[in-house]
């Protein structure tokens, strides 16, 4: 938002302009020439004139002091330019060209300043500039300003001292200047002070003087003299106020360290409000190079790679010690400090780039505003919270930036004086004071409540010390047995002794006896809000027992207790979770990183399409750098996990029905493999080189994965492995073009292991998939990856039947999209060809009858007819008879005997669609088609069930009984009971 410009001056201030206006004649006087032009002023222009010299006593007392500098400031028409980047740094290097000495280097960068203050202040007075472009002018100045400062003063001091250099690299060593708070995210305001870190890269000591001196002491001394050239202030004014109390050890520390002392303190000593410090910091001067190096170095201690909702404690301290000092001195009309002022808005945006951005690298943004577009985008804040607090954030700055103004002074305290109320109420387009104070006070208002439901101070929260009266003492073990049954009782548990016992069991495990202090009280503050909430569940025993493995698996990183504690409605989500899904509770246990998910329910229950999971996967992985593979694999399978989670939830939440949890499982499958092959290729590539085509060219990459089973069917589930073979489709004997070459079929078979180890090794953050090679050529005694041309061999003269049917379900899941349609046409030969259907009922037949014998339970005497009955207590829903690979064999039957005749049967590899093509062509009465259809997403959506809750996949015999008589009616309709029967239809 940009305030509105009124067109005319109220009076108090038409009475300011009167006098900057004699101010200025007076000062033209003694200048007739310069008077002249100021008199040829277009009637625009003087109109601007008056309404920024009603505004800005610091403009006129410049336009007063120096005034040819100022007119030829106004004549040259910067006032009506937006600068181009880096054009502000041009510029000072031109004023700087052939600077004699230091006194004159400080001269000459003050006189600088100040012209481009005018400037500045000017533009955003008539609002040529908007906020972003004056934060970004005022930033580029004093980038300019430290940098070329720094340069100049650095090559002064070599000359004197020599070059410093390291000590191990023999390399020299240039300052680094960090730029914190404002000025390092490109924010600064119009009279800000700059708030900077040095350092430098390497102990040693300088080469090439007669005076040769320690590192240390070198950029010691270079750091006072630019702190110097910058603060001091002179008849000239200042450049910048700078402060170094951000440094290591604050005023007390050394003014520069070398990177290898500054990692060593941010690791081993450095504070909370140090990494909210760093979050904005930017190299501003000195080695640029270097200076990313630093900053790489201490990202670890910025962004935790874990979820770190520890991170609100210390906002929540910091936001309180501010607060304090606000009351003490006074200060709630601080636009800045006071409640739902300009802080508060950074509280918030940080609170998420601390708590979430070791893990979403798209948040480790310094501009507050661009921040604020992540946050909304990533769905962390609402898009209505994101827009009120971006509006009310511009609205504070540009008041800040009218306070400033006026008289070149670091304040942000609204004026108590009538005229300078009257001065900040028309810099924002209203009519008088009272209008503004009003639009100021909602905007505040809308703030502080957004930061309250962020960051709400613990002692405001009335429910906390209920909670802690009523469960702490149970969960410290501080009541009678007896009343604590009955307290259990009372909060519905069905069996209390085995809650206080899953309770003292936790007390007493080795994670919680080993947990210092700070945690202990983290879980003492947690678990009386966790056991009111099971209290509150339906069944309150089952989500008791299935949530303490959690807190014991948590309790010495328990800043996830923070979390939870910090966030009710993650909270409930949890025990919904838990309590509807053993599966789900385990999988959280295991992986606690996973509770990120349940900050946001919009996103925990609405699972995105492939498109923007794959965008948000190659996102994640384009942040990392190339050469840490540990990164990628924890990405790859935080990420798998972060997904899973939010399909079971959604289908929990009957959200999802059971196709589309399977197209969400199968995507997200096939999203990572098409990155796993990324990954793998480029590795190998890079060791090996391109292997080569049969016509000479390289490989584009003439490699596919091709899906089997479930992952070829589109019938993913949760905890499904992967039924894959790879094809390749290059020369085998011609050797890759790289440093270490090998030949093509080496080549391919190491690409083939690599896509294995990625997807199968056991990190710390578990495994990608499972992976089942068995379906390959030869099986388990064949070649890991083959050539289309063998593939195709194999397929037509040696494979079996079953090999076929296992077929039907394959389809190209990652690769190379040429040769994906060429293995579509090869299988389309392969499965399309005519069958003698005697020997195909034969085939498909026995090996049903090895299934049952192998996997399936045992049968009454009459073997597998129509009205089979068991006499054992449950039903297999995928291997006995009736079942699904009942109904998987009659659709892979049907797809053998009639493609030949019908292509179209080969079009889909997953059964509900290619019983849909049976019915469309004919071949299957609709009835049998629906009831195989209903049947099989049945059984499906049963199993997920099982699952889910870590049961087999296992019903009781009395389950599914019409559904199983309607399988084996059709099933032996189609003669596959016997080999002698052969019916032409179902």
């Amino acid at each position: 938002m940009i305030p509105l410009l009124r067109p005319d001056l109220p009076p108090t201030l038409v009475a300011c302009a009167e006098l900057a206006d004699r101010r200025l004649a007076d000062a033209l006087s003694p200048l007739p020439a310069a008077a002249a032009r100021q008199a040829d002023w277009s009637a625009p222009l003087r109109a601007e004139w008056r309404r920024v010299a009603a505004l800005s006593d610091f403009v006129v007392e410049q336009f007063c002091r120096l005034p040819e500098p100022c007119l030829a400031l106004v004549d040259s028409g910067d006032l009506e330019l937006s600068l181009a980047p880096g054009e502000m740094a041009q510029r000072l290097r031109e004023a700087l060209v052939d600077c004699p000495d230091e006194a004159e280097l400080g001269r000459r960068l003050r006189r600088f300043r100040m012209l481009q203050q005018v400037r500045i202040v000017w533009r955003d007075l008539t609002r040529r500039a908007d906020l972003v472009e004056t934060c970004r002018d005022l930033s580029e100045l004093a980038d300019a300003c430290i940098d070329q400062a720094c340069a100049w003063l650095y090559a002064q001091q070599c000359a004197q001292f020599g070059v410093p250099t390291g000590r191990h690299s023999g390399q020299p060593q240039q300052l680094v200047v960090l730029g914190m708070g404002k000025l390092g995210a490109g924010e600064l305001n119009l009279s800000s002070d700059i708030d900077l870190i040095f350092a430098y890269g390497e102990a040693g000591e300088t080469r090439g003087a007669r005076r040769e001196q320690d590192n240390q002491e070198f950029f010691t001394r270079l750091g006072q003299r630019l702190i110097k050239a910058l603060d001091a202030t002179t008849v000239e004014g200042f450049v910048f106020r700078v402060d170094m109390r951000l440094r290591p050890y604050g005023s007390a520390g050394a003014l520069v360290l070398s990177f290898a002392a500054m990692e060593l303190y941010y690791q081993d000593q450095g504070r909370d409000w140090e990494r909210y410090a760093m979050i904005k910091a930017r190299v501003v001067g000195g080695d640029q190079v270097s200076g990313a190096e630093l900053l790489t170095l201490l990202r670890p201690f910025v962004y935790r790679r874990y979820l770190d909702f520890s991170a609100i404690e210390a906002l929540r301290s910091m936001k309180q010690l501010i607060r304090q000092e606000v009351r003490r001195r006074g200060m709630t009309d601080n636009v800045k400090l006071g409640a739902g002022g300009i802080r508060e808005v950074e509280f918030i945006a940080q609170a998420y780039q601390l708590i979430h951005g070791g893990r979403d690298p798209a948040l480790q943004q310094r501009p507050l505003l661009r921040v604020l577009t992540s946050l909304r985008e990533r769905d962390y804040l609402p898009a209505a919270a994101e827009a009120e607090l971006r509006e009310g954030y511009c609205f504070l700055r540009y008041v800040e930036h009218g306070l400033q103004a006026i008289a070149d002074q670091q304040t942000q305290t609204l004026p108590v004086d009538p005229q300078g109320r009257a001065r900040v109420a028309f810099l924002m387009g209203y009519a008088d004071s009272d209008e503004f104070s009003a639009a100021l006070d909602a905007w505040r208002s809308r703030i502080d409540w957004h930061f309250q439901q962020t960051i709400a101070d613990p002692e405001e929260e009335t429910q906390s010390a209920e909670l802690e009266d009523s469960w702490l003492p149970l969960w410290e073990d501080l009541l009678d047995p007896e009343e604590s049954l009955a307290r259990l009782r009372e909060a519905g548990f069905q069996t209390p002794e085995q809650a206080l016992e899953l309770l003292a069991n936790l007390r007493a495990s080795g994670q919680v006896r080993a947990m210092q202090r700070a945690g202990r009280e983290r879980l003492d503050a947690f678990m009386p809000r966790l056991l009111d909430a099971v209290s509150a569940d339906e069944q309150p025993d089952r989500a008791l027992e299935r949530v303490l493995p959690l807190v014991e698996a948590v309790a010495r990183r328990s800043a996830y207790l923070v979390l939870l504690s910090e966030n009710p409605p993650a909270l409930a989500r949890l025990l919904e979770l838990c309590g509807a899904s053993a599966w789900v509770a385990e999988q959280i246990a295991r992986y606690p990183a996973l509770l990120d998910e349940l900050l946001n329910e919009g996103r925990l229950y609405h699972p995105p399409q492939k498109p923007e999971l794959a965008a948000e996967l190659r996102e994640r992985l384009m942040r990392l750098p190339e050469e840490d593979l540990e990164q990628q694999m924890d990405v790859l399978r935080h990420f798998k996990r972060a997904h899973s989670l939010r399909v079971a939830a959604a289908e929990i939440a009957g959200s999802l029905p059971l196709m589309k949890v399977s197209d969400y499982l199968t995507w997200l499958a096939e999203v990572i493999l098409e990155e796993v092959f990324g990954l793998a290729w480029r590795q190998l590539v890079q060791r090996h080189g391109t292997p080569q085509r049969r016509d000479g060219s390289p490989c584009q990459p003439d490699f596919i994965v091709v899906g089997y089973g479930k992952v070829g069917g589109i019938e993913l589930g949760h905890g499904s492995d992967l039924d894959l073979v790879f094809i390749h489709d290059a020369d085998p004997l011609a050797e890759t073009d790289g440093a270490k070459p090998m030949d093509g079929a080496q080549f391919f078979n190491r690409l083939g292991q690599r896509i294995i180890h990625l997807l199968t090794t056991t990190t710390p953050v578990g495994t990608l998939y499972e992976v089942d090679m068995r379906l390959r050529p030869s099986g388990a005694a064949g070649l890991l990856v083959s050539s289309l041309e063998a593939f195709e061999r194999y397929q037509q003269s040696e494979a079996w039947t079953w090999e076929h049917q296992a077929l039907v379900r394959a389809r190209v899941v990652a690769g190379c999209p040429r040769l994906g349609e060429r293995f579509d046409e090869v299988r389309a030969r392969i499965l399309g060809r005519q069958r003698e259907l005697a020997t195909l009922q034969a085939d498909v037949a026995g090996m049903r009858d090895k299934m049952l014998d192998n996997l399936g339970t045992a049968v009454t005497a009459g073997g597998l007819g129509p009205n089979a009955r068991r006499p054992e207590q449950l039903f297999d829903l995928k291997q006995d008879a009736g079942g699904i690979v009942d109904i998987e064999f009659m659709v892979q039957y049907a797809v053998l005997a009639w493609s030949w005749q019908h292509p179209e049967l080969l079009r889909f590899p997953d059964n509900i669609r290619i019983l849909e093509s049976l019915e469309a062509a004919g071949l299957v009465p609709a009835m049998d088609a629906i009831a195989l259809r209903e049947a099989y997403k049945a059984y499906r959506a049963a199993l997920h069930r099982l699952v889910l809750q870590k049961q087999p996949g296992k019903v009781p015999a009395d389950g599914f009984l019409a559904e199983r008589d309607e399988v084996r009616r059709i099933w032996h309709g189609l003669g596959l009971d016997t080999p002698s029967g052969n019916p032409a239809t179902f």
